[in-house]
């Protein structure tokens, strides 16, 4: 008869399973697999347009290009290029701001009035840019590009004030969320308390609220190039050199938002 095996002492640590599952940290993405995540999106191409264009602008703005005009009438034709090709990725964009309209969360009635500007207005104006884009590239009477445009332009600037509106509100809770932190975390340190988990958040929320911060003057930015438009560029700040900075701005602010969330 089979004599039956010893039982471990209790100082003998037990034998591991050999199925057990060995997790490790995720490596880091590296970046060209970043690149290819960040341009399989339509709105990281659009900014990179956009901030194609608006340097072309700012370099025909600045006269750099003056002692040569081949190069100069170049540029042009690329900047409206660039510009027509940015409508196409407009295409259905307009859902978008239906579904970030129905979906959002409305704590009072001032956040409803603001959401429906917001979002409303911009899906307003991204459906009727399609048109502009239908009649820029011939298959509507391009004599009707100039109305479309008019629509479009009113659209955005009045949707601008919602969406600053609303980022304020967001940016308002961050902060005061901020301040409850860092309060949490003093009690916490004269505890001798580890506030490590503590001060990530807080990490996390000011990366936040710079977010927020960056994405209101990129609203202010755009909200400035459309007023430009509604006035034909004859308003008082309508200067080629600002227009084209105000533009460059609004893309790289926005591409470091998308370059981010990917």
């Amino acid at each position: 008869m089979a004599s039956e095996p010893a039982a471990p002492s209790p100082n003998q640590n037990p034998p591991k399973p050999t199925n057990a599952v060995v997790t490790s940290k995720p490596k880091q993405r590296d970046l060209l697999t970043h690149v290819e995540v960040y341009l399989t999106k339509r709105d990281g191409v659009d900014k990179l347009l956009k901030i194609c264009r608006y340097a072309t602008k700012l370099i025909l703005a600045s006269n750099l290009i003056a002692l040569d005009p081949n190069l100069s009438h170049r540029l042009k034709s690329f900047e409206s290029s660039v510009g027509v090709s940015r409508k196409a990725f407009r295409l259905g964009k307009f859902v978008q701001n239906l579904n970030a309209l129905r979906n959002s969360r409305v704590d009072s009635k001032r956040v409803l009035i603001f959401s429906f500007i917001a979002y409303g207005f911009e899906g307003l104006y991204y459906f009727i840019e399609q048109f502009v884009w239908l009649s820029k590239s011939g298959l509507i009477d391009p004599k009707r590009s100039r109305i479309f445009s008019k629509i479009s332009a009113y659209a955005e600037f009045i949707g601008y004030f919602g969406s600053v509106a609303l980022k304020i509100k967001d940016l308002e809770i961050i902060i005061e969320d901020e301040d409850c932190l860092k309060s949490s975390i003093k009690i916490g340190i004269l505890r001798g308390d580890d506030c490590g988990e503590e001060e990530i958040r807080l990490g996390r929320l000011r990366e936040k609220k710079l977010m927020k911060r960056l994405s209101i003057v990129q609203d202010l930015a755009d909200g400035v190039m459309a007023l430009d438009d509604i006035l034909d560029g004859n308003g008082p700040f309508s200067k080629p050199i600002l227009m084209s900075s105000a533009g460059l701005l609004s893309a790289l602010i926005s591409t470091h938002k998308n370059w981010v969330s990917c």
